[in-house]
């Protein structure tokens, strides 16, 4: 050995035995004692790398502890902090201390194998160089020999062969600065990114604001769509009394042809009644004809005119019970009565097809809600807007249509209660018109065309055509109708 320590000849040594030579068998003084050559580090030199950093290691332990009593205490970091790498950011020795208040050599090589430093590959070291050294002219430089975090321990640590020979950095100034920024991350870990910082408090602004966004808008939807809610509510219930209403217009119906019923019966019985004084007025005139004497011939003559004018006070009765207008006029009623139907059928239609559409809308509303992007697409599209819309106008066509049905079936009854036939119950809309229009051929009236009963619109243009025509010669006929009736009751 020489009296430095070192070996005065060179010897080939495996790396792990280089090692151990190197940090714990070598008769080196550090702190004022002789380490064992038998000292093993944990974990242990498994490279070259490792060797070359170890002794870096120790040198950079050697020049921060002052007092060279084997550790390095918090005072002594400080001060290394302030006066060698001119710092001022004093709280950086707890993250090299933590809870150790005395750090070996051991130590700080087991703390920098655990380091993601250590770690660094060599475009993790080349960034470094670039971004927070500043020195991008020498990336060419650790280019070629490789440079990686296992080799910043020997840049920290200063080493005039290493930088000047195999790195080629001559400048002082940069050798300086590239010491200093490599003892910082080798001690303290890697560099503060403040960019990352801010990026991360403006996403977990950005986030905290968007879920308190969605919440709003999910709060606000809600409200909305449970005021559609109740106006579908109040749709249906308006269809659900429009059904009531036809139920009972059906019913209405029913109970008139009831009564039409009735009164046809009344009238065969009346007319058999008729007919059966006749018959017994004819057989007492038989019998006054064939009577021998005369006073049972004006016995049976008496009776005979007995029964006449029993059966005529009858007719008279029965005449002014039920006394009809004329025919022609109620079979125009009951087109203009099925006329009407036809246009409240088609209005009613709307008022359905308009209901089927906003319960479909409101369904898919529904269905949209069930997602939080759904409700946010709801919330900022116009579909809710346009859903009341139609749910409104659904509403309002229903009771109008309820509102003319009501009044069509009041109207209808008050028409026939006045005129004494029935109107709502008739022949139906195509054997009314076929003929009504085949009566105005055959008076000369012009002939209208038609499609079929279902096309109201045609049956709608007929009527107009009729009514712009001049004088209908049906009219005419109704009191010369009449004037016969009367004369027929004076002959009688």
């Amino acid at each position: 050995f020489t009296p430095s320590g070192n070996l005065d000849y060179p010897i080939n040594l495996s790396p792990q035995i280089a090692c151990l030579w190197t940090v714990g068998g070598s008769p080196r003084k550090h702190g004022g004692n002789m380490q064992t050559p038998h000292r093993k580090m944990s974990p242990p030199c498994m490279s070259e790398a490792d060797r070359f950093s170890l002794e870096a290691l120790r040198s950079i332990h050697q020049m921060m502890d002052d007092d060279q009593d084997g550790g390095i205490e918090v005072e002594e970091s400080v001060e290394f902090i302030i006066e060698d790498m001119k710092q001022q950011q004093t709280n950086k020795h707890s993250n090299l201390h933590r809870e150790d208040q005395h750090i070996t050599v051991e130590e700080l090589w087991r703390s920098w194998k655990s380091s993601e430093v250590h770690n660094w590959t060599q475009d993790d070291v080349l960034r470094w160089l670039k971004d927070f050294v500043e020195l991008p002219q020498y990336e060419r430089n650790f280019k070629e020999f490789k440079v990686n975090g296992n080799t910043l321990p020997r840049i920290a640590a200063n080493e005039p062969s290493f930088l000047s020979g195999q790195l080629r950095v001559q400048d002082q100034r940069d050798k300086q600065k590239l010491t200093i920024k490599a003892l910082d991350v080798v001690l303290f870990g890697p560099p503060h990114n403040y960019m990352k910082d801010l990026l991360l408090i403006v996403s977990v602004v950005m986030g905290v604001g968007g879920c308190w966004f969605a919440q709003a808008q999910n709060k606000a939807s809600k409200v909305h769509i449970s005021k559609m809610m109740k106006d579908l509510e109040s749709l249906q219930r308006a269809e659900q009394s429009l059904i009531e209403l036809q139920e009972q217009l059906e019913q209405a119906q029913e109970e008139k042809r009831n009564v039409a019923e009735e009164k046809q019966s009344l009238e065969e019985k009346m007319r058999d009644e008729i007919m059966g004084a006749q018959e017994e007025a004819h057989r007492l005139h038989e019998l006054r004809q064939g009577a021998v004497s005369e006073l049972s011939r004006l016995r049976y003559a008496e009776e005979e005119l007995e029964q006449v004018r029993g059966a005529l006070k009858q007719a008279e009765k029965d005449m002014q019970a039920s006394w009809t207008v004329t025919e022609v006029l109620q079979q125009w009623l009951q087109l203009t009565h099925e006329v009407e139907v036809q246009y409240y059928n088609v209005k009613k239609q709307s008022a359905e097809l308009q209901l089927a559409t906003a319960k479909e809308e409101a369904e898919r509303i529904k269905k949209k809600r069930s997602s939080v992007l759904g409700t946010l697409h709801v919330a900022h599209s116009s579909s809710l807007d346009q859903v009341d819309h139609k749910i409104l106008e659904a509403r309002n066509s229903l009771s109008e249509v309820t509102a003319c049905l009501r009044e069509r079936l009041h109207r209808w009854q008050q028409i026939e209660l006045l005129c004494g036939f029935p109107i709502i119950r008739n022949p139906g809309l195509a054997k009314l018109t076929a003929q009504l229009y085949s009566d105005s051929i055959a008076l000369g009236l012009p002939r209208v065309c038609q499609s079929s009963c279902s096309c109201h619109s045609s049956i709608h243009g007929s009527i107009e055509d009729l009514l712009d025509e001049p004088t209908s010669p049906i009219l005419p006929q109704i009191p010369e109708y009449t004037n016969s009736l009367k004369k027929k009751n004076k002959r009688s």
